[in-house]
C-alpha cells in the first residue's frame, strides 16, 4: 500500500487535490487510496471494504453511487454535458434553487465552494465600495483565496498588503464584531461565517449579526457549505431563522457531484448580469464548467430524492443515535471523561483528550487508527442516508475494540499504541 502513497506524492503536490484528504490528516494504517464506494462504504484497490463516515468530506448526504441520481447525471452526458448556449438543466437548477432557498433570489453555478465564496466576497466590494472582510475565527475553511488564506498562518505566495484586509471576530461573541466594525468605521464590505459549525449560535447571536450588518451597511455571506442539505433542505438559514445578503452552497447539494452556488439579493447578484445597458460592469463568475449538465441533473435528482425520503430527518435520527451509542461505549471503556460527541445531531463531532484532559491529536489519531483497524474510516462524522441499523451494529463493534486499546493508552502513554505520526492541523506555518 506504500506504493500508492509515493505515486500520489510524485505526482500530486501534497498527494491529494483537498489538503483535507492528505497523508498527515490520516493514521499511518489508514488505506492511502480509495478505488470505489457505495452506500456507506469505500473500497481500495484490493478489494477491502470500510464502513466510512467521512462521506467525501461531507459531500455525500444520501449515499455513494445513489442509481436514482446517477441516471440523472448520465441522462445529462447523453445531452451532451456542455452547450454552446445555457441548457435546460441549467434553467431547472437554477429555478430549483431560487424556489428552494429562501434568500435567493440569483443564482450562479460553479464547481467548488471556494470559487462560490470568493464571487460572494467580489460582489460584496463592488456592491458596498469597500475592501475589508470580517470573517469568523471559528471556521476552519471558506476558500483557497487569497482573502481568506491571508488570515491564516499560511500566508507565503500571497501579497504582503492582503493579511491587512481580512480580520476575524469569534462565533457567539457578537462584542468581537462590533469592536471591529467600531475599530474600522465603514470599512467592510462583508461579514463572513457559516449558520453553525461545531457550536449553534446562542442568544440570537446571528439574528445580531443580520442587525449589526444592516445598521453598518455590511454584507452579510453565509457559507453553506456544510449546513446546506443537511440541518435543512432549506439551509442552516433557515434552520436558525436569519435570512443573509448573499449565500454559497455546495457539497452535498449534488450528492458528490461538483455543484456548487452562490446567491442571494437580486440587487447584490445583479451587478453580475447585462443590464442595465450603460451600467458598470463587475466580472461575476465565468466558467466553462461551472453550469456542466451532469452535475446540475445530479442537483435536481438529489433534491427530489431528498424530499421523497426525508434524508435530512434521516440524518438527525441517526446522528442522535449514534452520538447515544459513542458516548455509551466510551463511558462502558471507562474513557467516558476522555472521549466525548459534540455538536448537533446531524453533524456531531468528537473530542479525543489525554489523560490530563487536554484535547490531543494523538489520542485522536489513535481513535482513527484503532476504528481503521476494525474497518471503519472515522476522519470526522459525516452521516448520510445509507448509515441504517447496520452500520449502527458495525460501528458498536468498532468503538469497543477502540476504545479498549484507547483506555490502555490512557494508562501506559499513547505513544506505546500509536503507529505513525499524529495528525497535524491543516494550516500550520511549517511541514
Amino acid at each position: 500500500m506504500k506504493d500508492y502513497s509515493e505515486r500520489l506524492k510524485s505526482a500530486i503536490p501534497g498527494g491529494a487535490h483537498t489538503y483535507s484528504r492528505g497523508d498527515d490528516q490520516f493514521p499511518a494504517n489508514a488505506p492511502p487510496v480509495l478505488e470505489r464506494a457505495k452506500g456507506a462504504y469505500v473500497y481500495d484497490p484490493e478489494g477491502k471494504r470500510y464502513l466510512d463516515y467521512g462521506m467525501a468530506l461531507r459531500a455525500v448526504n444520501i449515499g455513494y453511487s445513489e442509481d436514482a441520481v446517477n441516471r440523472a447525471a448520465i441522462r445529462q452526458i447523453e445531452n451532451g454535458n456542455n452547450l454552446t448556449r445555457p441548457s435546460t438543466i441549467e434553467m431547472e437548477a437554477a429555478e430549483l434553487i431560487a424556489d428552494l432557498i429562501d434568500s435567493i433570489e440569483r443564482v450562479k453555478f460553479a464547481k467548488n465552494g471556494s470559487t462560490a465564496m470568493t464571487a460572494a466576497v467580489k460582489l460584496a466590494r463592488g456592491y458596498t465600495g469597500r475592501e475589508m472582510v470580517a470573517r469568523c475565527a471559528d471556521h476552519p475553511f471558506f476558500s483557497y483565496d487569497d482573502w481568506f488564506i491571508a488570515s491564516t498562518p499560511m500566508t507565503r505566495g500571497i501579497p504582503k498588503e492582503t493579511p491587512a484586509l481580512t480580520k476575524c471576530f469569534r462565533y457567539n461573541e457578537i462584542e468581537s464584531l462590533e469592536s471591529l466594525i467600531d475599530e474600522f468605521p465603514g470599512q467592510f464590505a462583508c461579514v463572513v461565517l457559516e449558520p453553525a459549525q461545531t457550536e449553534e449560535p446562542r442568544d440570537e447571536f446571528l439574528q445580531k449579526v443580520k442587525s449589526l450588518c444592516e445598521k453598518s451597511g455590511i454584507v452579510l455571506i453565509l457559507d453553506e457549505m456544510i449546513t446546506g442539505f443537511r440541518w435543512d433542505l432549506k439551509g442552516g438559514q433557515h434552520y436558525y431563522g436569519v435570512r443573509p445578503d448573499l449565500c454559497a452552497f455546495g457539497k452535498a447539494m449534488a450528492n458528490g457531484f461538483s455543484v456548487a452556488c452562490v446567491g442571494g439579493r437580486k440587487e447584490i447578484m445583479d451587478q453580475g448580469s447585462l443590464e442595465p445597458e450603460g451600467g458598470e460592469r463587475l466580472f461575476l463568475t465565468s466558467t466553462t464548467h461551472g453550469a456542466e449538465m451532469c452535475g446540475l441533473g445530479a442537483f435536481v435528482a438529489a433534491v427530489q430524492f431528498m424530499r421523497e425520503h426525508s434524508v435530512v430527518e434521516h440524518l438527525w435520527d441517526y446522528g442522535g443515535r449514534l452520538t447515544a451509542l459513542i458516548d455509551a461505549c466510551a463511558k462502558e471503556a471507562g474513557v467516558g471523561e476522555y472521549f466525548k460527541t459534540k455538536g448537533v445531531a446531524c453533524s456531531p463531532h468528537i473530542l479525543a483528550l489525554d489523560a490530563a484532559g487536554n484535547r490531543s491529536l494523538e489520542f485522536h489519531t489513535l481513535f482513527m487508527q484503532e476504528m481503521v483497524e476494525a474497518e471503519v474510516l472515522i476522519p470526522w462524522i459525516a452521516l448520510c442516508y445509507r448509515h441504517g441499523e447496520e452500520e449502527l451494529a458495525l460501528t458498536k463493534t468498532a468503538l469497543q475494540k477502540s476504545f479498549a486499546v484507547y483506555k490502555k493508552a490512557l494508562e501506559d502513554g499513547v505513544e506505546k499504541y500509536l503507529r505513525g505520526p499524529a495528525i497535524k492541523p491543516v494550516f500550520r506555518k511549517f511541514n
